[in-house]
């Protein structure tokens, strides 16, 4: 008993020690916690800064002195610290009553200097890094610049140049960044391989894509610089081909670029996989919606079954279809195509399907990377803006626009969440590209008003003051011709696509025996109706001065001496100048041609009518107009046909009626293998041509890559035949010749050349139908112009 009541006091000795002992330790547990927890200092005291303001870093941490403050309040004040980015270190403690906050700032750049750059200059370098003048230093922000440096230079094909950095202390924490640049030799693409192709030609392929093989044009044109961005893009561009030619399984399986240390050349290799040639089967158009007729959108599908697939056709369905059901009323639906193949008879059936789409509106446009081109620029270009219904096609439209200005070198748009869940945010990332040229060319022609050898200046800017416009000061001269012009167009007048401007030239021609001087404006209006189809109504005012030239009128007296033989008909107008043209023109373009630049299909036609009459002298109405359909002859030869024709006819009216000046003048966009003005109506005594008031001309050529030149020279042939004829007069005071509906025509060979200073083009034409008042040229050289 005695054993078991001690054992039963120790028990209850424990236990109300255990009863006392524990809460208080879990007293001082909460006690220390709560310290530790919430705090309370009487100073604030700030060490280590020299630049900021020591009130301002008590301001950036948030904590106050008599008022506590917890260990999470720290690390915000740490955070807050880090994010101004004015500070390499923050270490914050709290000593006693104080908490001291100590700092180290980054060093403050004076000057970024580039040292050894010739091929880039410092404005271009300085836009690639980071750091800038009064701005601060960091060593990861210096290694970064380093890369942006050689990057800069793998865009020009300076694939080993080498960048070191020396950083020169100017006390008071401030330092000079000084980038030391070895650009090293230039970097050039040997060859450009394409593997798996069969369907075109090796050299048709090089033609699409943008990178170009070196050749002695590329020191000019600059297309020989390997970049993996850009054979990036190349790689879409051959999709885009393909796909539009019907290759709907096409691959592009790899494409790389092997650099040979020892030549400095790189090796491109395109691994493809072609896959069948499509057409389309059975096309038809499905909704989902009640009250949309699926029958009544069937005429807007610009896809049809039996012809060669083509994804652009596709897009551009969807695009209409889209559009047509929004101006229905329903601004979100959704047009989705479904395209079942058929691998026996290689057909691709499409089944367009119209959904009502989730309810999504834009709450916001945002526009970044524009530090030059002006937001509104870029907005315009948008069918949509905020508050409308979000639509993912006009978007894209937006996009190809956008490119289309050629303002950038990169579009990239997309979406992030906005303010409430049916509400996104557009974002537009742009990289701004140069758009001011200044050239000086020179140039031979031996025909046309401008023969003879020529030079030219011209200052052009395509994106004037970031607002879009464009404007052209230009002046050039040869034996035969002197120039000055100047042009300007502001591409949405009053807000709307309506491409406004205006053109003031001034001409001086120097012909056989006389002068010409002309001086004039034009004020034009240009509207695109559909995407293949534009307008363009342009008032026109002009003074024309025509006088003997000093070797054939050496009295002045505007009578030739007998040193020269003119044509009364021509005195005539000599005598009645000067006069002042006054007219209005309206023109219509129809464009589908798939590269204005080296075209294989499509179909341009040109058509414009001239009314001259308001004031001035001239009174005449003018009709013109030019076709041209090219057409891919064959694939794999890269052979394209041509076929061209073109009319014209003008009538005078009222008193004064037609003017010797006003008739048409053959050229060799007429007819080749004659001089310019070289046939039609003549003076019967003198043999001066005096143009007609009618013209009918007709041409077929076929365009050809030269065997052996690398297409990188841009060279190709042609082989052509011409027919024209030019009749028709309305002038009286001479008896003339050859004033009757009477055929020419020639055949000939051709060379053409893309060259850095405008598409250039020799021809040899050998008449094989003339007349006898005929002028003959065989032989041309000079600026082409296809359309």
């Amino acid at each position: 008993m005695k054993a078991a009541s001690k054992f039963l006091s120790a028990a209850s000795a424990v236990a109300l020690s255990a009863a006392l002992v524990v809460p208080g330790a879990l007293a001082v547990q909460f006690v220390a916690t709560s310290a530790a927890q919430a705090a309370v200092v009487s100073r604030i005291e700030v060490s280590g800064n020299q630049r900021v303001d020591a009130d301002t870093i008590r301001n950036y941490i948030q904590i106050k002195p008599g008022k506590a403050f917890s260990s999470s309040d720290i690390d915000d004040a740490v955070k807050a610290l880090f994010g101004t980015g004015l500070f390499s270190d923050v270490q914050i403690n709290q000593v006693g009553s104080s908490l001291v906050v100590k700092v180290s700032e980054y060093q403050v750049v004076n000057q970024v200097l580039f040292q050894g750059n010739k091929k880039l200059k410092d404005n271009a370098l300085a836009v690639a890094v980071q750091l800038k003048p009064r701005g601060t230093f960091s060593q990861a922000t210096l290694d970064s610049d380093v890369e942006a440096v050689k990057a800069a230079y793998r865009r020009i094909g300076r694939d080993d140049a080498a960048v070191t950095t020396q950083i020169m202390n100017l006390g008071d924490n401030r330092v000079n960044v000084v980038f030391n640049i070895n650009e090293g030799g230039r970097t050039q693409i040997a060859s450009i391989n394409f593997v798996g192709n069969s369907a075109y030609s090796s050299r048709r392929l090089s033609d699409v894509i943008a990178t170009k093989r070196s050749s002695w044009l590329s020191f000019v044109l600059r297309d020989d610089v390997y970049d993996e961005d850009k054979l990036r893009a190349d790689q879409e561009l051959l999709r885009r081909f393909y796909y539009n030619h019907g290759y709907a399984d096409f691959q592009v399986v790899s494409a790389v670029g092997e650099l040979d240390d020892t030549t400095n050349k790189y090796t491109v290799t395109i691994t493809v996989q072609e896959g069948d040639r499509y057409t389309f089967g059975d096309v038809s158009v499905e909704s989902t919606i009640p009250e949309v007729d699926s029958k009544s959108l069937e005429s807007v599908v610009q896809t049809h079954k039996g012809d060669v697939y083509n994804a652009k056709d596709v897009e551009d369905t969807i695009i209409a279809l889209t559009e047509k059901v929004a101006g229905s009323g329903y601004a979100f639906a959704q047009v989705t195509p479904r395209g079942d193949r058929n691998f026996e008879n290689h057909t691709i059936s499409v089944v367009y399907t119209i959904d009502q789409g989730t309810k999504a509106y834009i709450e916001r446009i945002e526009i970044r990377g524009n530090d030059r081109t002006r937001d509104y620029v870029i907005r315009r270009e948008f069918d949509v803006s905020e508050g409308d219904a979000f639509n993912q096609v006009l978007i894209q439209r937006a996009k190809k626009r956008l490119e289309a200005l050629d303002y950038f070198e990169k579009v990239e748009i997309s979406t992030v969440p906005g303010s409430q869940p049916d509400q996104v945010v557009l974002v537009v990332d742009v990289v701004e590209k140069s758009t001011g040229e200044f050239s000086v060319g020179a140039g031979y022609s031996t025909g046309g008003e401008t023969s003879g050898p020529s030079v030219e200046g011209s200052i052009t800017e395509r994106n004037f003051l970031g607002r879009g416009q464009f404007i052209k000061l230009s002046a050039g001269g040869g034996k035969n011709s002197r120039d000055y012009s100047l042009s300007f167009t502001e591409p949405y007048f009053l807000g709307r696509r309506i491409a406004a401007g205006f053109d003031i030239y001034q001409q001086t021609r120097n012909y056989d025996n006389y002068d010409s001087d002309t001086t004039g404006a034009t004020v034009r209006f240009g509207l695109p109706i559909t995407d293949d189809i534009s307008t363009q109504l342009a008032y026109n005012i002009s003074r024309e001065k025509y006088e003997l030239d000093d070797g054939c009128d050496t009295n002045g007296d505007g009578v030739p001496d007998g040193t020269c033989t003119v044509s009364t008909a021509i005195l005539d107008g000599i005598q009645e100048s000067p006069w002042i043209k006054s007219s209005v023109s309206l023109g219509l373009v129809y464009n589908t041609i798939d590269d204005m630049k080296n075209p294989h299909e499509g179909i341009y036609v040109n058509g414009v009518t001239e009314v001259a009459g308001l004031g001035g002298d001239a009174k005449w109405v003018k009709v013109t107009g030019r076709a041209s359909v090219y057409q891919t002859l064959s694939e794999q030869l890269d052979l394209v046909g041509l076929v061209s024709g073109g009319a014209g006819y003008i009538a005078g009216y009222g008193d004064n009626g037609l003017r010797i000046f006003d008739q048409f003048q053959s050229s060799d966009r007429m007819i080749r293998g004659f001089e310019y003005g070289g046939i039609g109506p003549a003076d019967a005594a003198t043999g001066d041509h005096l143009g007609g008031t009618t013209y009918f001309n007709a041409s077929a050529e076929a365009q050809f890559p030269l065997p052996v030149i690398p297409e990188s020279f841009g060279l190709r042939g042609a082989v052509f035949a011409d027919a024209a004829t030019l009749y028709g007069s309305k002038i009286d005071s001479v008896a003339q010749v050859s004033t009757e509906m009477q055929l020419r025509a020639s055949v000939g060979i051709g060379l053409m050349w893309a060259s850095p200073f405008g598409p250039i083009r020799i021809d040899y034409a050998m008449p094989v139908k003339k007349e006898a008042s005929d002028d003959v040229q065989e032989f041309n050289f000079g600026i082409a112009t296809r359309f």
